[in-house]
């Protein structure tokens, strides 16, 4: 099995175990009696046209040294914007390194990604995203979709930069599961914090890579929100047949991700699947449709 947490940032805003009664029992992920049935449910089956097939061969992103942003060094970052620009053009990912998020952090973070996912399926549901929302907790997607379901679970919630309390993912957590679940939202709190921090830095850095002011992005970016999400992807007998996640591309603007490192992030590109391959001291940039467009046609 295999989990991570990202983080997307969006485009700048305008602003017991029973089964509810209009959910669909056959729709409902629970990767425990799911594991112990004969034949993976039709509704998380794969045609062979859709699936990724599994490569031994990596991407050869740019991994990026961040110490050279807070050094100032021009004719490094200079170089760096370069290869992100020729990255980013091409594919659109890179990876950072001495990016200032604490190890214990993120180690705790994977933590409590266990907490949430451990908790009994009804506890689960209560969380349960609501409809045409974003935050909350969605087993395969099976809300909004009802074939070709991922084989994952997610935990979603929304993180305001400019909200006025320090306490708003602390409050979230409590208010959805409870009070004892306060040291989870503590931990999600920092880390949200962590990669706001860490968000504005790359805004700086694809700013300079497309030739633009500096704190272009950065200021645009400043009071916007992000979203946190926690993937979980259990084990599954037929993983030739299902998908963790299938092929898309993120719409928000960046997505700043760890992975564990039993991997599975693949990138298509020149007709092939490339596998971006975990590095626990990094954490992979992937910039979203929104910030495609401008590598495109910058501002």
């Amino acid at each position: 099995m295999n989990s991570c947490v990202e983080t997307l940032l969006q485009y700048h805003p305008s602003q017991q175990q029973q089964q509810p009664k209009d959910e669909n029992p056959a729709l409902v992920f629970d990767s425990n009696l799911l594991q112990k049935q004969g034949e993976v449910p039709k509704e998380f089956l794969w045609s062979l046209g859709d699936m990724v097939s599994t490569t031994q061969e990596d991407l050869k992103e740019p991994i990026i040294d961040l110490e050279i942003m807070r050094n100032n060094d021009d004719e490094a970052i200079a170089i760096a914007a370069k290869h992100v620009r020729e990255a980013c053009m091409k594919h659109g990912f890179f990876q950072v390194i001495n990016h200032g998020v604490d190890q214990n952090l993120i180690h705790a973070a994977y933590n409590e990604s266990d907490t949430i996912f451990n908790l009994p399926l009804s506890k689960k549901m209560s969380a349960k995203r609501k409809s045409g929302g974003v935050s909350g907790y969605s087993g395969a997607h099976a809300d909004r979709y009802s074939s070709k379901l991922p084989w994952k679970e997610t935990f979603s919630f929304h993180y305001h930069h400019q909200k006025s309390s320090n306490t708003q993912v602390i409050d979230y957590f409590k208010s959805v599961l409870g009070e004892e679940h306060q040291q989870t939202g503590w931990v999600y709190q920092k880390y949200c914090e962590a990669m706001k921090r860490l968000s504005l830095v790359m805004m700086e850095l694809l700013a300079i890579s497309l030739g633009v002011d500096r704190l272009h992005y950065k200021s645009f970016f400043e009071d916007g929100d992000s979203i946190m999400r926690c993937n979980y992807y259990p084990p599954c007998k037929s993983c030739s047949h299902t998908l963790g996640t299938g092929p898309h591309t993120d719409p928000t603007s960046l997505t700043i991700l760890h992975q564990d490192q039993v991997g599975g992030l693949e990138l298509f590109i020149d007709n092939k699947w490339l596998a971006v391959r975990p590095r626990p001291e990094a954490l992979v940039i992937n910039i979203g449709d929104t910030f495609m467009d401008n590598m495109i046609s910058p501002l």
